[in-house]
This record gives C-alpha cells, structure tokens and sequence, in this order.
C-alpha cells in the first residue's frame, strides 16, 4: 500500500492537503521537530489530528530535534499531551526519547528518523527490533542503495518524492551572528543562499530556526518520474516537503502525486500521463528553486 506523507503549514493548508487525498499529514512543535513549515500548538495539534481523524487520514508528530539537557525534561510531558491528542505516531532521532517512550509506557508509535545516519537495511532492522514502526532515509542515497535496503527492511521506509534536502545542520543561530556582526539589516529566511565561487549558479538555502541553522542542497527533488520505479521496489512511503513551496501551489503539488499514485494502483500508468504530471510540478515549483532527481540515478560507486 502506498503512503503519502505531506507537510503542512496552516490547518486551512492540512485540510486541503486532505481534500485532495493525503494520507498523512507531518506536522509538529519547532522545540521538538526540525525545519518545519509552521510551528503548531498543542491546541492546533488537536484540531489537525481530529480533523485528520474525521476524514481517516494521519497524523505523524515531528520529534526528530537534537534534544540537549534543557529539552529532554520536557519530551515527557509533551509525548503525553500527544498520546492525549491521539495522533499516530511520532518520528524521533534522539534515542533519549525512545528510552523515555519505553519506560513510561506510552502508547505512541515512532518512527526512527536520524535524518543522515540510515543508510543499510541493517540499521532499519536494528531500530525495528527496538519498536520503531518504520524509519526514514538518509536524503543522499542511489536507487541501487534504495533497493538494497528496502529488499531487507523489516518495517516501511520512508523516501522523500519531492522537497528541500538538508545537508548541514548547525545548533548555533548562525544567520543571526551573521547580521549582528556586519550591521546589515535582515531579510527573510527564505530569501537566504550561500554560492560556490567556481560555480555561481548553485544556492544553497539557509534556513534558520529556534533548533538552529540548516542548510540545503541547490536542487530540491522530484522524484515523480520514478515512482513506478520505487513502487516495483517496495519502496511505497513517500514523502513531500512543502518548506520552500508554500500555500497553494504545494497543494496542488501533492494533487499531482496523488494522481501518480492512483494510476500506479489502477494500473494506468503512462509515459505521456507522468510527462503532463511533471510539467506540472515544474510550473508550480518555486522558479527561483530547480528541480532534479538527486542521488537517485548515481552509481555509488561515483559518489564521492
């Protein structure tokens, strides 16, 4: 069975991401889950998860932050204020929470998301052993790597379809320093890259928020073209990141994906409908951000 995961960054926007089939909606707290689109409350938690309820959709909770001493004391109170809620599951990285999840006995799935550091079958199974219902890949991996893990794998991986990839993550509020030393007054976040010198073109966004400074890769991905590929694979947890493409146009993004998906499960799958797809995509992708299919076509054995 495929599973659409997709972010959020208003209730309105969660609604419409379920309207147009979602099945999961990833959503959560800056303090505890990274690079968010929006920060939720707990109120507005409830509202999402009842409204994802409603309409047997999902709801999966970010705690995949790097929980230092001052945070872990709150991860308690937060994960029973979630049990409260009823969402799904969680995703974590910090196995300081699964030691917590575990001897407190609280009944939350979680998913095993470490960001870079899952990248063999083996680790998948390591973690599944220890409960996790499902893991999350590294961003950076072959489809032949993809395949591998995915031949192994005890619990669903997830891969993400469309979105930023994060390739640095810094605890230190690096875009603040940045202002308060040369004086410049700040802009957006978004509107924020780092350039290679010998290669003018690339822009590496940098993203700031209360868990630090993040920075990602030039090309955002977009897998669409693959995901029959991914599909005969049994690679079938895919995930969209709208941080970068906001309101609308994400929506009708992840339509677009549900469409794919739908065609791979009524066996309509065409070259001429997944061409008319991706053009799509391409329309209503950000301009100032391109487009490409990642590390999923490389040879390992090239990466360097």
């Amino acid at each position: 069975m495929i599973e659409l995961i997709a972010t959020a960054e208003s209730i309105e926007q969660a609604e419409a991401l379920i309207n147009v089939g979602i099945d999961t909606l990833y959503v959560g707290e800056d303090r505890f889950g990274l690079r968010l689109p929006a920060s939720f409350s707990q109120a507005e938690l409830k509202e999402i998860t009842d409204l994802a309820h409603r309409n047997q959709k999902k709801v999966c909770v970010a705690m995949n932050a790097i929980m230092h001493n001052d945070r872990i004391k709150l991860v308690l109170p937060y994960m029973e204020i979630l049990q409260d809620i009823g969402v799904n599951s969680i995703t974590v990285g910090d196995p300081g929470v699964i030691h917590l999840l575990k001897t407190n006995q609280l009944n939350l799935s979680y998913i095993y998301d470490p960001h870079t550091m899952i990248t063999s079958g083996k680790q998948v199974n390591f973690w599944a052993n220890r409960g996790a219902v499902g893991t999350v890949l590294a961003r950076e991996l072959t489809y032949e790597e993809l395949t591998a893990i995915a031949a192994e794998a005890m619990v669903p991986v997830e891969v993400l379809v469309y979105g930023a990839t994060c390739i640095h993550h810094s605890k230190r509020p690096l875009v603040t320093n940045y202002f308060n030393f040369t004086k410049v007054q700040r802009t957006e976040n978004n509107d924020l890259y780092l350039s290679e010198p010998k290669k003018p073109d690339t822009h590496y966004s940098i993203y700031e928020d209360t868990n630090g400074t993040h920075i990602f890769n030039t090309g955002d991905i977009n897998l669409l073209p693959h995901l029959e590929t991914l599909y005969h694979a049994n690679l079938k947890r895919w995930k969209l990141d709208g941080i970068f493409t906001p309101r609308e146009s994400f929506v009708q993004i992840a339509s677009l994906f549900i469409k794919a998906k739908e065609a791979l499960i009524n066996d309509n799958w065409s070259s001429s409908l997944i061409e008319s797809l991706n053009e799509q995509i391409w329309k209503l992708h950000p301009q100032q951000r391109s487009l490409d299919e990642g590390f999923f076509l490389k040879d390992p054995d090239e990466i360097k």
